[in-house]
C-alpha cells in the first residue's frame, strides 16, 4: 500500500490508503465490519452504478447539479456501472443493516473518481453531490431490485429456458423407449421415456413462470421515498424521471413503487423471488435426483440412463464413472433452499419504516440466482445434451414389473390380480408368466392387456388434456 492520506466526513478525521478511491465513511466501516472478508455481490455494485448515474442526470436535468460536476458524476458511476472499480468496494456484506455503509462507500468513490475526471482540484461531495435527492433507505432497496432483475433476465431465464428446449430435444430423440414407472421407489405400471422427460421440462417451464410472476414485484422501485418514504429533499419528478432513465440504461421495465412506504419498511418482493427461486431450485434438484437414480448401476443399479462420461469417479476404484454433474445441481439446490431460510428470517426482521437486513437479503438473493443460471446451464450442457436410454434393459424393467397386473383389474377384479402378482413375486416369473401358467385369460387378450406399450399410453394422454407434454 502506498502510503495513507487524510479523508474527513462529518465525524472527523480518519486516515485512508493513498490509492484508494473510498473515503472516511467506507474507512470506517472497514475497520467496524471485520465480519466475514466478503463484500456485497458484483452485480449489486454495478447496480448502484446504474442508480447513481441515472440519478445524477436527473439531478443535472432538474438543476440540483452543475453541468460540470453532474457530468464527471456520471462518467464515473458509469464505470462503476459497467464493472470496473469492483476492489474500491471492500465493505462487508454484514454492516449497517440499511446498506448505508454500500451507499457511502459507492458515493465517495463516484466523487473521488469524478475529481480525478475533472482534473481541476474540484471535489464532488459524496453527500451533497453523489447522493443529492436521495436516501440510503431508498437507494439500496432500488439497487437490490435491479441488480436481481438484471441477473435473472440476462442469466437465469436464459439458462432455465435453453434447459427446457434440451430436455424437449432429449424427449423426441429418446420418447418413444418403454420403462417402467415407479412410485415409493417400488415398481409400478409402465411409461415412455417420453413421458418421464416431458414431465421433467414441464417443471422447468413452470419455474419459468414462477420467476417471471416475481420479476414483476421487483420492478417496483423504491427510489425517490429518500429515508423513511416521504420522499423529504428529493424534487417533484425526481423518481419517475429517473425511474424512467434506469429502465432505459438497463433495458427492463421498472416503475415507481406504487406505496414508497411499503417499499422501504418491507422486502416482500425479494423475499418472494426468493421462494420462487426455492421452487426452482427443488425442481431442479429432484430432476438431477430423478437421472441420477434412472443411471445407477451401471450393472447393479436401474442402469436405464447412460449420463456423459466427463471425468473419473473415484481415486481408488478405476473405471468408476459418478453423476457428478447431477450432484453439483443437488448441492446447488441445497445452498438455495438455504440462501431462502436467511432472506425469510431477514424479511421477518423488517421493523417500522425500514428493513434493516438488506445487505444480507441481498448477498443471498444474487447469489441464488447466480447459481441457479450456472448449475442450470452445466447440467444442460454437461448431462443432459449427452443423455441416452439402454432401451433393453428398460423394457426388461416394464416386463417383469408386478404392477403389470394392474391392467387385469377390470377384467378378474383387484383381489385375483394381487393374487396373480403375488404369486409372480414369490417364484420369480412374470405376471404374464403366471397368467398363462393358470390360464386366467386367453392368451391374445393377454398380450393385449400386459403390453406395456398399452399400458403407457400416450404422451397426449399423459398431459391431461390431449396437449403436448
Amino acid at each position: 500500500m502506498a502510503g495513507t492520506r487524510h479523508e474527513r466526513d462529518s465525524m472527523g478525521e480518519v486516515e485512508v490508503p493513498a490509492d484508494a478511491l473510498w473515503g472516511a465513511s467506507t474507512q470506517r466501516a472497514l475497520a467496524n465490519f471485520p465480519i466475514s472478508g466478503r463484500p456485497l455481490p458484483a452485480a449489486f455494485i454495478r447496480a448502484m452504478g446504474f442508480v447513481k448515474e441515472a440519478s445524477a442526470a436527473t439531478n443535472m436535468e432538474l438543476g440540483i447539479l452543475d453541468a460540470e460536476l453532474g457530468v464527471a458524476i456520471r462518467q464515473a458511476a458509469r464505470e462503476v456501472a459497467m464493472g470496473q472499480h469492483v476492489e474500491q468496494f471492500p465493505v462487508d456484506v454484514f454492516q449497517t443493516g440499511s446498506g448505508t455503509s454500500s451507499n457511502m462507500n459507492a458515493n465517495e468513490v463516484i466523487a473521488n473518481r469524478a475529481a480525478q475526471i475533472l482534473g481541476d482540484g474540484r471535489r464532488p461531495h459524496p453527500n451533497d453531490h453523489v447522493n443529492a435527492s436521495q436516501s440510503s433507505n431508498d437507494v439500496v432497496p432500488t439497487a437490490l431490485h435491479v441488480a436481481a432483475r438484471r441477473q435473472l433476465h440476462r442469466d437465469l431465464l436464459p439458462a432455465l429456458r435453453g434447459l427446457a428446449a434440451g430436455l424437449h430435444e432429449r424427449r423426441e430423440a429418446l420418447g418413444d423407449a418403454l420403462k417402467l414407472g415407479r412410485t415409493h421407489l417400488m415398481d409400478a405400471v409402465p411409461m415412455t421415456l417420453g413421458q418421464e422427460i416431458g414431465g421433467w421440462a414441464r417443471q422447468v417451464e413452470l419455474g419459468i413462470e414462477r420467476l417471471e410472476a416475481a420479476d414483476d414485484g421487483l420492478a417496483e422501485l423504491a427510489l425517490g421515498g429518500t429515508a423513511i418514504g416521504t420522499g423529504l429533499n428529493a424534487p417533484p419528478g425526481f423518481a419517475r424521471r429517473t425511474v424512467e432513465r434506469l429502465s432505459r440504461r438497463t433495458e427492463l421495465g421498472f416503475r415507481p413503487a406504487r406505496d414508497r412506504f411499503e417499499a422501504q419498511g418491507a422486502r416482500d418482493a425479494a423475499v418472494h423471488a426468493s421462494a420462487a427461486l426455492r421452487t426452482v431450485a427443488i425442481s431442479l434438484g429432484k430432476i438431477a435426483g430423478d437421472v441420477r437414480l434412472l443411471a445407477s448401476g451401471p450393472r447393479t443399479g436401474l442402469g436405464e440412463l447412460r449420463l456423459p462420461a466427463v471425468q473419473p469417479g473415484s481415486s481408488i476404484m478405476p473405471g468408476k464413472v459418478n453423476p457428478v454433474i447431477c450432484e453439483s445441481l443437488v448441492q446447488v439446490a441445497a445452498q438455495v433452499v438455504g440462501n431462502d431460510a436467511a432472506i425469510a428470517a431477514a424479511g421477518l426482521g423488517g421493523q417500522l419504516q425500514l428493513n434493516a437486513n438488506i445487505p444480507v437479503i441481498a448477498r443471498n438473493l444474487l447469489e441464488s440466482i447466480s447459481l441457479l443460471a450456472a448449475g442450470a446451464f452445466v447440467f444442460g450442457e454437461r448431462c443432459i445434451a449427452g443423455l441416452e436410454v439402454d432401451r433393453e434393459v428398460a423394457a426388461a424393467h416394464a416386463e417383469r414389473s408386478l404392477a403389470l397386473a394392474t391392467a387385469l383389474v377390470p377384467e378378474i377384479g383387484y383381489d385375483a390380480a394381487a393374487e396373480v402378482a403375488r404369486e409372480a413375486w414369490q417364484t420369480g416369473r412374470t405376471v404374464r408368466e403366471v397368467c398363462l401358467e393358470r390360464d386366467i385369460l386367453p392368451a391374445e387378450q393377454l398380450d393385449d392387456l400386459l403390453d406395456p406399450a398399452r399400458q403407457a399410453g400416450s404422451e397426449e394422454e399423459a398431459s391431461g388434456d390431449g396437449g403436448s407434454v
